[in-house]
């Protein structure tokens, strides 16, 4: 059973099903893909390294290639990667994208060079991330909330949750917590660390699209009047709008800016509480509003701009982590350690000097499996490391990979009839490799 239909838990269910295991997957909204979609953060960064190197394939790959089948992706062409071609990278710059594309090599004397990074349509990912899920097999209850765990002693033996049918229960030999929050394992009595680092990666966002935008009159403005733009954005912000936009570089959505405030400006945000939740999305969307009303009055290219879509769910990145057999450190980001048990390799991007050191970092299966709770996996955000590191290594292509491994995992622990802390790693990262994960030999 997976908790939670976010990056994390579609991929545990579909990797799950596929692997041969009776699955079921329970979602609060009406929709999949968490953040990737209800979030609008369609934005699936650092799937290679600075130099241009993929590190991370299987589902994230194949979820991309799907998606480019149907015009819904964009990424840059695998021969630009790791390119220092300025008029490459201008084309990522002029859209304000420069964080999730372009980043200075150290090695090459702090030269700007391509990542490989792709951006998606939401709808489309909705409908397709269904797809992927029913040719698995997987039974999909969607406007279901689950709530707390069915416990043995310390073994969790499903999941109660709630719907518009009512209060239900769902046994399962093995559970998956990817709600992003460890609502599961906290009610399991796992052990957790809710530290939060206070930078704008744990601050709570309400992303928002205005559309109908003329993005060439918009940018030969921005341009040719600098001072008069940035007086008109600094009126924006002090109005209580929001002025730093993505130009988007979806192909078919021209003329469409996208919009990832942070509300809480280097303060971490607590997404367990209900009050602050409910206290940012009224702001949220104030904003949205704020600043759609000034773009059309006051900003060329926008007389006709209207608000497009407003997330149904605020982005958030920060909160509870499970302390798991193994805690991924700061350290971790300075070692080249291939674990036995390594699940994923990811890439190491925004640590400076330290990545240019060690571009890469393993991460092992132990980090999603809870201390002393069995018959639990975690496969979110929520997955045991310090607040430090996690911060770089929560994103959708991360939540993604672990979800892959652990219901791969889930899935021999229940044909083998063994808690999932007793799969075997080979075997585990053997079916893993089949599944197109790059892994070390």
């Amino acid at each position: 059973m997976v908790v939670g239909g976010g990056p994390g838990g579609f991929a545990s269910a579909i990797s799950a099903a596929r692997s041969g295991a009776k699955t079921v997957l329970i979602e609060r909204y009406g929709h999949l893909g968490g953040m990737a979609t209800g979030g609008l953060v369609n934005i699936f960064p650092n799937l290679s390294d600075i130099s241009g190197k993929q590190h991370i394939f299987g589902l994230n790959q194949e979820i991309i290639d799907r998606m480019k089948a149907k015009n819904a992706a964009f990424c840059p062409d695998e021969e630009d990667l790791g390119t220092t071609d300025s008029k490459v990278l201008e084309h990522y710059l002029n859209a304000n994208m420069g964080w999730f594309y372009v980043r200075q090599d150290p090695n090459i004397g702090g030269r700007e060079r391509l990542l490989y990074t792709a951006v998606l349509d939401p709808e489309v990912l909705k409908a397709e991330l269904n797809d992927m899920v029913m040719e698995a097999g997987v039974d999909l209850l969607l406007h279901s909330w689950g709530t707390r765990p069915i416990m043995e002693g310390n073994t969790v033996k499903g999941v109660f949750f709630e719907s518009k049918s009512g209060r239900q229960a769902i046994l399962a030999k093995v559970v998956i917590d990817s709600t992003g929050d460890g609502d599961i394992f906290v009610g399991a009595g796992a052990e957790f660390d809710d530290e939060l680092q206070s930078n704008f990666r744990t601050a709570l966002a309400f992303s928002f699209w205005i559309a109908n935008v003329d993005t060439s009159r918009l940018e030969d403005f921005r341009k040719s009047h600098p001072d008069k733009f940035a007086l008109l954005m600094r009126d924006l912000t002090e109005k209580g709008g929001h002025s730093f936009y993505f130009t988007g570089l979806l192909q078919n959505q021209e003329g469409v800016l996208w919009f990832h405030p942070m509300h809480v400006k280097q303060v971490a945000s607590d997404a367990m509480d209900v009050e602050e939740l409910t206290r940012w999305n009224v702001l949220g969307r104030r904003g949205a509003q704020i600043t759609y009303e000034f773009l059309r009055e006051h900003v060329p290219g926008c007389e006709k701009c209207f608000i497009m879509q407003t997330a149904p769910q605020l982005g958030t990145q920060g909160g509870r982590r499970v302390i798991g057999e193994y805690i991924l450190t700061p350290s971790d980001m300075e070692s080249d350690e291939v674990f036995a048990d390594t699940i994923v390799i990811l890439a190491n991007n925004d640590n400076g000097e330290i990545s240019a050191r060690h571009p890469c970092i393993c991460v092992p299966y132990r980090c999603l499996v809870p201390l002393k709770i069995d018959g639990l996996l975690v496969a979110c955000r929520a997955f045991s490391s310090k607040a430090s590191v996690n911060q770089w290594f929560n994103i959708i292509p991360h939540c993604i990979a672990y979800g892959q491994a652990a219901g791969t995992a889930a899935a021999l622990a229940v044909r083998a009839g063994i808690q999932p802390r007793r799969v075997d790693y080979k075997e585990l990262q053997a079916n893993l490799r089949k599944q197109g994960v790059k892994l070390p030999e």
